[in-house]
């Protein structure tokens, strides 16, 4: 890549800084003064700024559980942003693979791999996400039947035009559901369970295809392991 990229890819200089930290002879690139922008270079070569040595940062991966009152947008608005919790380098590069609302507690990707995000949220990839759903009344009987056999089939949502795709719905206490979705709709659990009558209170995302929480503990993340990136 150009110099001047690989600048702005290992430090917070932009473009326009990065070519006036060269113009005042201040990298060195294996040993020598390089003032041309478009000089090539690559992971391999030895780029000195200032006396510091620069490599690239490479592609993250990234799971973290993500707490209550923390957003997934790329902009900080009322709450803090998800990725403010990750300590690494160009944080700001890692983006969230498909996103949970504020009050939405659980698993959460982060990368800055688009093609691997791509990956785990398209719905014909058929990654399943696994969520506790808190219900504010039991589920149970004649009427879980038919909500089971609803989810399977999908259903048409306010403002949809299409249905959902197949959803697997089961109950581990009359007011607990785990539901297993295979896209990522805006609000599609709240709105599914809103669909057959019932109001979602707590919502907790647990797995993401063969990923989980694991030991995590609410704010702490880790980065995927090479086996654990390849799974998808």
């Amino acid at each position: 890549m150009r110099l001047d990229r690989f600048l702005c890819e290992t430090t917070d200089l932009t473009r326009s800084l990065a070519k006036k930290a060269l113009h005042r002879e201040e990298v060195l690139v294996e040993g020598r003064v390089v003032k041309n922008p478009a000089t090539q270079v690559d992971d391999q070569s030895r780029v000195v700024w200032n006396g510091e040595h620069l490599a690239l940062v490479g592609l993250r991966y990234v799971m973290l559980h993500k707490p209550e009152g923390v957003e997934c947008s790329a902009r900080r608005g009322l709450y803090p942003l998800v990725r403010e919790l990750v300590d690494l380098p160009h944080v700001e590069r890692l983006q969230t693979v498909g996103r949970l609302d504020v009050d939405t507690t659980g698993l959460v990707l982060l990368t800055d791999d688009g093609q691997w995000s791509h990956r785990v949220t398209s719905p014909k990839r058929r990654c399943g996400k696994v969520y506790r759903v808190m219900l504010d009344e039991p589920l149970d009987g004649a009427a879980l039947d038919d909500a089971v056999a609803r989810f399977a089939e999908g259903l048409l949502l306010d403002g949809e035009e299409k249905l959902t795709r197949p959803a697997d719905l089961a109950m581990r206490s009359p007011c607990v559901a785990e539901l297993t979705l295979f896209e990522g709709k805006y609000h599609q659990v709240k709105r599914m369970f809103a669909a057959i009558g019932h109001q979602v209170v707590a919502l907790h995302r647990e797995s993401i295809g063969p990923l989980s929480l694991g030991e995590l503990a609410p704010g702490e993340w880790r980065e995927l392991s090479e086996d654990e990136v390849a799974l998808f």
